[in-house]
């Protein structure tokens, strides 16, 4: 940005602020105290008599409160003026609610002539806070639980160069998810954002980028202290600014595990550190709180001095995800009170995978389907809203976002966000706006789950399946095709149906409190046995070793789960799902040259026969392999119950024969694809009478294992 100044103008020198700072330090119902601190420069090359001036508007541009001050200001100098307090009358409190903002115009003028020499305009909100280690969070004297999200910039195809009316679409997303709060996470982003925060009624975080570790140097030290020093200049007069933050998760990587008491000094100098900028923080700016976000170790924080140094304890807890249990993360909860009985805290973090391609109706850790994290955003939401102590609830990711080291079913991508990377809302964003917004809401839930496939329940020409509904009403009414299938009561945010899906078109509409939404799911099928159906299928997609389903968007194919075989239907024989001891669910290795991840994640080890008894036709066969054992895993920093990890590679060589004709002979994945790579067979298969598809795997060393299996009906030319 390039500005032209008069030789005499509000100082732009001091830490890239513009040279003005306005605070409310005296703030209730009857009357607010607003002070204004000028920095004022004269690069002139004489002597200015001049009368710096700060004028309040209200909203209707109606003067209500003034200040002055005169001063002669030397050539070459610049100097700090505080103006006399000004008293506001019955102020119009700021809040999430009711974002009213007052003006607050400053300027310098020539004491002779009047004239203008500068002049800024800057936003003014009137409010009272304070954060209580039992009652949590007040604002403007009344208990207000903080519950948002903490926001990365990027975008797909920009990175973080993102334009300023994206980074305002972010804020309104969050505002319209019901939620005030936002943790400008981890870096000071664009001006806009607060900005935005202060005109909507979103409170706020701020922090540096002091992430996971600290260099124990003075140049260290000293960058972090200007870092502090100029987010808070930069950001001082943003009325939903509460808190300045300056570290998340510093104990994460600790340095010299190898050595006990060189670690120590370690930690007594990022507590130094942590000492230095909170004194800083107080200093600049009394009337806001300081905060330090840790990850879930809390004897390392407190024997490292952290939980006595900021005003605020922040707690990025994944209980459920990182760790196996959802249930230790209230007992964390009560533990930390327990023992800090006098510190406020915050949940700073929490949030599960969703990757917007799976789904599960049965979902579990680590599945990385959205029913899961939906599952644990609702658990979570519940055991904070009803423990006062906890002052905010704050999402880990408002939006997916990059995240290079990242591998998993979206390699490079963390899917934690409560929206897609292009902020497509998923399945929490929803569950969200039936727990905080007030008007009445409901949203059939797996709206991007409309194409699904499936096979019919045993004996049955239906499959059923769970369809939720997100609402903040008492209960829900919900109809398919012209049928109603009654009301259910809400619990949680969410009511559910278990409905017996047709083939076809399932047109459903969900009515509550006046309000409606509608969904269509176009389902298909399958057979649970093909003699109930001699025409048999189209294009069957199987997953081996998972529960969960895969929506292939590149190719609009469908993936189900796989089942043991049954006669008349189809299914392995033999094996078991891949696991390993440190994984619940599959790899998470990134398969190398595919974006459909997924597909080679899991699979079935050990597999004997995979059975199909189609009818009588020409088959496209097509099986899909991958090598996931062995070599060394680098673990997620954050994923504090597996870490590293070392997999012993097994020789693995095994023979495929489908309905008596050899495929693969002597085929070994890691040494003709490699590890972690996929490996496509295809053939293609005639089955004459009832012998249907039989694919025997006979291991010659170690065992046989089959990723995917995709079967298609071929057409035969009438030409």
């Amino acid at each position: 940005q390039l500005l032209a100044l008069n030789p005499v103008h509000f100082s732009l020198e001091q830490d890239g602020g513009r040279g003005i700072y306005i605070s409310t330090p005296e703030v209730s119902a009857a009357s607010a105290t607003v002070s204004v601190r000028m920095l004022v420069a004269n690069n002139g090359k004489t002597a200015r008599n001049l009368v710096l001036t700060a004028q309040v508007l209200d909203k209707d541009n109606q003067l209500i409160a003034n200040s002055s001050h005169r001063l002669t200001a030397g050539r070459g100098k610049q100097g700090a003026i505080a103006l006399s307090p000004m008293q506001l009358t019955s102020p119009h409190l700021w809040s999430p609610g009711d974002p009213y903002l007052y003006r607050v115009i400053c300027s310098i003028r020539d004491a002779a002539t009047g004239e203008v020499l500068d002049e800024v305009d800057e936003t003014l909100g009137c409010r009272w806070f304070r954060f209580d280690a039992n009652q949590g969070f007040m604002l403007n004297g009344k208990p207000c639980k903080l519950v948002g999200a903490s926001r990365h910039q990027d975008r797909e195809g920009m990175g973080n160069a993102v334009p300023d009316s994206l980074a305002v679409k972010d804020v309104l997303l969050l505002k319209a998810m019901g939620a005030n709060f936002l943790r400008v996470a981890h870096y000071p982003q664009d001006p806009v954002v607060l900005e935005t925060c202060d005109r909507v009624g979103i409170l706020a975080s701020v922090e540096i980028p002091v992430v996971n570790e600290i260099t124990e140097s003075v140049a260290f030290t000293q960058n972090c202290l200007r870092m502090q020093q100029e987010m808070i200049a930069q950001n001082y007069n943003h009325p939903s600014v509460i808190m300045w933050c300056y570290m998340n998760e510093v104990l994460l990587r600790p340095h010299f595990n190898d050595d006990k008491k060189r670690q120590q000094v370690y930690f007594s100098n990022v507590a130094r550190l942590a000492f230095s900028l909170d004194s800083l923080t107080r200093r600049m700016d009394p009337y806001r709180y300081t905060m330090l976000a840790n990850h879930g170790d809390l004897d390392k924080y407190r024997n490292a001095g952290l939980t006595a140094i900021p005003m605020v304890v922040g707690w990025n807890l994944y209980p459920g995800w990182y760790s196996p249990e959802m249930k230790e993360f209230p007992v964390f909860l009560d533990h930390f009170h327990k023992e800090f009985p006098n510190t406020p805290m915050m949940v700073t973090e929490y949030g599960a995978d969703a990757d917007p391609r799976i789904r599960s109706t049965k979902p579990e850790r680590f599945d990385k389907s959205v029913e899961y994290a939906t599952t644990f955003h609702q658990y979570y939401m519940e055991e904070m809203m009803k423990r006062p102590f906890v002052a905010g609830a704050v999402v880990w990711n408002l939006a997916d976002f990059n995240s290079e080291t990242r591998t998993e079913t979206m390699p490079h991508i963390n899917n934690k966000g409560l929206m897609e990377w292009d902020r497509t809302p998923k399945d929490p964003y929803y569950l969200y706006q039936a727990l905080l917004l007030k008007k009445p809401f409901l949203k059939i839930l797996s709206t991007c789950w409309k194409d699904r496939i499936a096979t019919a329940d045993s004996g049955q020409s239906s499959c059923t399946q769970l369809v939720q509904v997100a609402s903040n009403q008492d209960s829900v009414e919900l109809i398919c095709n012209g049928k109603s299938l009654g009301a259910v009561a809400v619990t949680g945010g969410l009511a559910g149906w278990e409905l017996p899906f047709e083939n076809g078109e399932a047109q459903l509409e969900a009515r509550a409190g006046g309000v409606r939404d509608t969904a269509t799911i176009r389902f298909q099928v399958l057979p649970w046995s093909f003699a109930e159906k001699t025409a048999g299928i189209g294009e069957m997609n199987i997953l081996l070793g998972a529960d969960r389903y895969y929506l292939d968007r590149a190719h609009n194919e469908l993936w189900q789960p796989d089942q043991p075989y049954h006669p008349g239907g189809w299914g392995h024989i033999g094996g078991k799902p891949f696991k390993i001891a440190k994984l619940p669910y599959g790899t998470d290795k990134n398969i190398d040259d595919t974006d459909d991840d997924p597909l080679f994640q899991t699979q079935q080890t050990g597999i004997k026969q995979y059975k199909l008894d189609l009818p009588a036709g020409d088959y496209e066969l097509t099986m899909y392999f991958a090598e996931l054992l062995g070599g060394n895993v680098k673990g997620l920093a954050y994923d504090l119950y597996q870490g590293d990890r070392t997999e012993q590679g097994l020789p693995r060589v095994f023979d495929v024969v489908v309905n008596g004709r050899p495929v693969l002979k002597q085929f070994s994945i890691a040494d003709q694809y490699g590890l972690a790579k996929p490996a496509v067979k295809q053939v293609n298969v005639r089955v004459n009478g009832a012998e249907g598809i039989n694919i025997v795997f006979t291991a010659q060393k170690g065992e046989a294992v089959l990723n995917a299996l995709q079967v298609k009906r071929l057409i035969q030319s009438t030409n």
